[in-house]
């Protein structure tokens, strides 16, 4: 099958052969016609499938030139970094057509951005921002497509009320719905705003691809940092991006890491757009070999040709997991994701087997061998409690005094018994 074939017009084709697509993807080869028929489409699909131009081409095709009138689609994302990877991938499809593109995101004057949004034919924009923009003015009267990306991880992040409020205001239109993963949340917002939808799912639910090799290390908390920059300048890892749980251990990790000789970035919502914006494209230019991150970067990462992804810490959530790894092994490509488990997440990780459906290998690098004689303190501490009960006495409390006017009160009263 080709991009032709799908029905793609021959100035988008013209365009994606410069950025060298060669064959549609599974996800792209089904929604392409769909979105061309004008249908509203609920799809799930795995990351780093091409959701982008599954959806991206085929609204370009339908809105063509340019329409003075104002908005006519609207694509929201979850995250800045997110909606403005969007933006590039189809200012880059858009190359040869007559269509305004225009990208909407907090920490901006929001009086610009209102004037060149009435200007523009596609809107792509985080929810509370966009929210933000039709409270203070905005009309959406002639939208014709609502996208919705990572529709999953907006309903994570409390969007739920903007993305209805946003609905409510648009003129009959089609809806496309994307997401990552398939959860209660998503299912009961696509029941809410699509209309009769084709249902399109590319895998297993809640999968990682098959191109991404997994493997977990077991080490002990205090060798991580040390196994990490082991592991990446003995395997000569050209450029990893690792995840922690906590903002203050991608601190700290960035701390130790250059001890190391390895130069490193750190993304995370302390950090300023700003800072993020420049330490991502820095790691995309490959100035910094380790980008450390936490899961704000988990979705809306778009790195071509990413090899590695490391989980120097397991997600607080399962289908985290899914997002961290799915930024490796993206559009076919091969990738690797390797998790570093302590003995606490020598457990946890058992969650995320059940989560997607398969088992994880784990094995021991040499020289980091995980002590043996350290427990997890809560398992212990959980024994030690049922072999020794302590039965702990409250002390008895002590009777007030009653007042005189308590006393008064609760004095029997006499009464006569009636025959």
């Amino acid at each position: 099958m080709s991009f032709q074939k799908l029905g793609v017009f021959q100035p988008l084709l013209d365009a994606i052969e410069a950025l060298n697509y060669k064959e549609p993807t599974l996800i792209q080869t089904r929604a392409i016609p769909l979105v061309l028929a004008k249908k509203d489409v609920f799809a799930t699909a795995q990351t780093g499938t091409g959701k982008t131009a599954a959806f991206g081409l085929p609204l370009l095709q339908r809105l063509k030139k340019h329409n003075p009138k104002g908005v006519r689609a609207i694509i929201l994302s979850p995250t800045r970094e997110l909606t403005i990877q969007i933006y590039e991938d189809l200012t880059a499809y858009a190359k040869n057509l007559d269509l305004k593109i225009e990208v909407v995101v907090s920490g901006k004057d929001i009086d610009k951005q209102r004037k060149r949004v009435r200007q523009s034919d596609v809107v792509i924009a985080t929810p509370g921002r966009l929210r933000e923009l039709t409270t203070s003015g905005l009309v959406l009267d002639n939208i014709e497509i609502f996208v919705l990306d990572e529709a999953d991880r907006m309903l994570d992040m409390g969007f739920s009320n903007d993305i209805k409020a946003i609905d409510k205001l648009l003129p009959k239109h089609q809806t496309l719905l994307f997401a990552a993963t398939f959860s209660d949340k998503v299912r009961k917002l696509s029941k809410l705003i699509l209309r009769k939808p084709a249902f399109i799912e590319t895998a297993k639910r809640n999968t990682t691809v098959d191109t991404i090799n997994q493997i977990a290390y077991e080490v002990d908390a205090d060798k991580k940092a040390s196994l990490l920059a082991y592991l990446i300048g003995s395997r000569n890892f050209e450029q990893v991006l690792v995840f922690t749980r906590t903002k203050a251990s991608a601190d700290i990790l960035a701390q130790e890491l250059p001890k190391d000789g390895l130069k490193c970035g750190v993304i995370h919502g302390d950090k300023t757009k700003a800072s993020r914006l420049k330490t991502l494209q820095q790691f995309k230019e490959k100035k910094i070999k380790v980008l450390i991150a936490t899961d704000i970067a988990s979705r809306g990462l778009d790195i071509e040709n990413l090899p590695y992804v490391i989980n120097y810490e397991l997600p607080a959530v399962a289908e985290d997991y899914v997002h961290r790894v799915g930024r490796t092994g993206r559009a076919g490509k091969h990738g690797e994701a390797i998790s570093l488990l302590d003995v606490y997440e020598k457990h946890e990780i058992k969650t995320i087997e059940r989560y997607i459906g398969q088992k994880i290998p784990k094995e021991v690098v040499e020289g980091f061998e995980p002590d043996p004689n350290i427990r997890r303190k809560d398992k212990e501490e959980v024994k030690l409690k049922s072999e020794h009960k302590v039965v702990v006495q409250k002390p008895k409390k002590k009777k007030q005094p009653f007042s005189k006017s308590q006393a008064k009160t609760n004095k029997k009263r006499k009464t006569t018994k009636r025959g």
